[in-house]
C-alpha cells in the first residue's frame, strides 16, 4: 500500500506482486490562502483524507479478496511543507505552511546575499529560499504565542508532511522522517547526514523538536487502530515524491533520470553515491537510503509546465482541453521561427531568474493559434533540455576532478506525469534532446516508488525484482537530423538570452 500525500489530494494505491495497481482510492482537500502569497493546510484535513482513502482501498481489496493482506506500508509526501504539533496530545498548534508559501521570501533573499547563505548551500545542497522548511518553521516559532518555548521544553514536534503522518499512523507515536525529506528542510547536512547544529542555531531552532532521521526503507512502526483493517501492518517505505518517483522509475545508477511534467518539471538525476555540487545552481539532494547506501541527486525545477497548456485553455481560450492541444500542434510543421519563453514566473533552473517575464518571440504574419500552441509545447521541452545539459556538466566536470575513466551520461529521459500522455510533447523532447524518451506503462510511479521501498524492507520484493524496468507503454526515439537540432537550440538560446537582457531588476 502506498499513501501519496500531495498538495491538493490524498491518494491511496495498492500494488500487487507484479507492480499492478489493484485498487486506488483519491480525495481532495482544501487550501487556504490568508495573505497574498501565503498558502496553508489544515493537518488534520491532511490526516483525515489520508485515513479515508487508506481505509477505503483496504475495504475494497476485502471485497474482491476476503483473504488479501497489506503485506507493507509506504508513504510519500509533499515536500517541504512544514507541520507542527503537541507531543502530548497529537493535536496542531498551527496551520501547515505549504512549500509554496512565500512569507518568507525576504528573509530569504537577505540571505542569499549574506556569506552564510554559501555556507548552508555547501552544507544542504539547496540555494536558500522560502521553498524549504527552514524559515518557515522560524517563522511559526517567532509568531505563535507559546510554540518556541513548547519546543525548547520538547513538547513541540516540527516535522514535513510523512514525519506528521507517520506519528498519527503508528501505534508507536514515532516521531521521524527520512533522509529525503530531511535533505528538503534546509537543517539537514547532507554530507553528515545529521541536523546540522550551526544552521539551527542560525536560524534559532530548538534541535528538541526535530525528528529522528531514518533510512528511505526501514521499519517507522506498526499501523495502529486509526484505520480498520490495517491494525499491525508495518510502515517501512517513506520518501518526498520527487525521490520517490526517481526511485519508482528504476533510476539506480549516476546518469538515470526522471522528468515529472506537472503544472512545472522537476527533473532529477541519480549520481550515485557522490554528492554532487552543482555549478549550475542546481540542487543537490539525497535519492535515497536503502541498507548501507545512500545515494543522491541533482535536481531541477522548470516553472512552467503543464501550467504553460492550462495558460492557452484558461487565460486565452485557445483550447477546451488539455488533450487537444496535441492534435493542433501537430497540424503544422513548425512554428513558423517563433519561440514561447513561458517566464510568467521567472525562470527556474538553470538560470533562475525572477524578474524575467514570458515573451514570444519571432512572429511573422502567418502565424496562427496552432503555432501558438505547437510553441507552447515546444517550450516545455526546450526548459527541460536546458535542465538536463546543466547536469550532465555537473556530473563531467564532479568526474573529470576524480580523473575518472568513466563518466555518466544521460541514456534516456524516463517521464511521468500528466502531460508525459502528450505524444507531441513527448517526441518533440526526444528529438530536442537527441536521446530516447521512455513512459512506463503504469504512470503512478510516485506512489510506485513508495510501495517499493516499503516492500523491499519485508521481503514483499528484492532487489532485482524492484529494480527489474516494467513493460513500458512508449518509448520515443529522436529523429531530428542534428543540424536542425542546433538550429532550433540556437533560436531558443536567443529567445532566453533576450528574454533575461531585457529584464527589470
Amino acid at each position: 500500500m502506498a499513501l501519496d500525500q500531495g498538495t491538493t489530494s490524498s491518494r491511496c494505491i495498492l500494488f500487487d506482486e507484479d507492480k499492478k495497481i489493484v485498487w486506488s482510492e483519491q480525495e481532495e482537500f482544501p487550501q487556504h490562502f490568508p495573505k497574498a502569497g501565503w498558502v496553508e493546510h489544515d493537518p488534520m484535513d491532511i490526516l483525515n483524507s489520508s485515513l479515508r482513502v487508506m481505509y477505503a482501498c483496504a475495504t475494497r481489496m476485502r471485497e474482491f479478496d476476503a483473504e488479501a493482506q497489506v503485506r507493507a506500508i509506504g508513504i510519500t509526501n509533499q515536500r517541504e511543507t512544514v507541520v507542527v504539533w503537541d507531543r502530548e496530545s497529537g493535536k496542531p498548534l498551527a496551520p501547515a505552511i505549504v512549500w509554496q508559501c512565500r512569507r518568507t521570501a525576504d528573509a530569504m533573499e537577505a540571505l542569499k546575499a549574506d556569506p552564510y547563505g554559501e555556507v548552508i548551500r555547501k552544507k544542504t545542497g539547496l540555494i536558500p529560499d522560502a521553498y524549504f522548511s527552514a524559515s518557515k518553521l522560524a517563522w511559526l516559532l517567532e509568531n505563535v504565542p507559546g510554540l518556541r518555548a513548547e519546543a525548547e521544553a520538547g513538547r513541540a514536534c516540527f516535522g514535513t508532511v510523512d514525519s506528521w503522518l507517520v506519528y498519527n499512523l503508528t501505534k508507536e507515536k514515532t516521531h521521524a522522517t527520512d533522509v529525503t525529506n530531511a535533505s528538503r528542510t534546509m537543517l539537514f547536512n547532507i554530507h553528515t547526514l545529521n541536523w546540522d547544529d550551526e544552521i539551527l542555531a542560525y536560524f534559532n531552532i530548538p534541535k528538541a523538536m526535530l525528528p529522528k532521521v531514518k533510512k528511505s526503507s526501514d521499519l517507522y512502526g506498526t499501523c495502529g487502530a486509526t484505520v480498520p483493517g490495517l491494525d499491525s501492518v508495518p510502515i517501512c517505505g517513506v520518501a518526498g515524491d520527487q525521490q520517490s518517483a526517481l526511485f519508482g522509475q528504476g533510476c539506480r545508477q549516476a546518469g538515470q533520470a526522471k522528468n515529472t511534467y506537472g503544472t512545472g518539471c522537476f527533473l532529477l538525476m541519480n549520481t550515485g553515491e557522490k554528492a554532487v555540487d552543482s555549478q549550475h545552481r542546481l540542487l543537490t539532494t539525497v535519492a535515497a537510503c536503502i541498507g548501507d547506501t545512500v545515494q543522491y541527486a541533482l535536481e531541477g525545477s522548470v516553472f512552467m509546465g503543464g501550467a504553460c497548456v492550462q495558460w492557452l485553455r484558461d487565460s486565452l481560450g485557445i483550447l477546451s482541453t488539455a488533450a487537444e492541444s496535441e492534435a493542433l500542434a501537430e497540424s503544422v510543421n513548425d512554428t513558423l521561427g517563433a519561440y514561447l519563453v513561458p517566464a510568467f514566473t521567472g525562470l527556474g533552473a538553470p538560470h533562475w531568474d525572477p524578474y524575467a517575464r514570458g515573451a514570444l518571440v519571432g512572429m511573422t504574419r502567418g502565424f496562427r493559434k496552432e503555432h501558438l500552441v505547437r510553441a507552447t509545447l515546444e517550450s516545455i521541452a526546450y526548459q527541460v533540455q536546458d535542465v538536463v545539459m546543466a547536469m550532465e556538466q555537473d556530473l563531467k566536470q564532479a568526474f573529470a576532478a576524480e580523473d575518472s575513466s568513466e563518466v555518466p551520461g544521460l541514456p534516456a529521459l524516463k517521464v511521468d506525469g500528466g502531460a508525459s500522455a502528450n505524444r507531441f510533447l513527448m517526441q518533440f523532447q526526444a528529438d530536442i534532446l537527441g536521446r530516447p524518451v521512455v513512459r512506463p506503462a503504469c504512470i503512478e510511479t510516485t506512489a510506485l516508488g513508495a510501495a517499493m521501498l516499503a516492500g523491499l524492507y519485508v521481503g514483499f520484493w528484492d532487489e532485482t525484482t524492484a529494480a527489474s524496468a516494467d513493460a513500458m507503454e512508449d518509448t520515443f526515439l529522436p529523429k531530428m537530423e542534428k543540424g536542425e537540432r542546433s538550429e532550433k537550440l540556437a533560436g531558443w538560446k536567443a529567445a532566453i538570452d533576450g528574454v533575461i537582457r531585457s529584464a527589470k531588476r
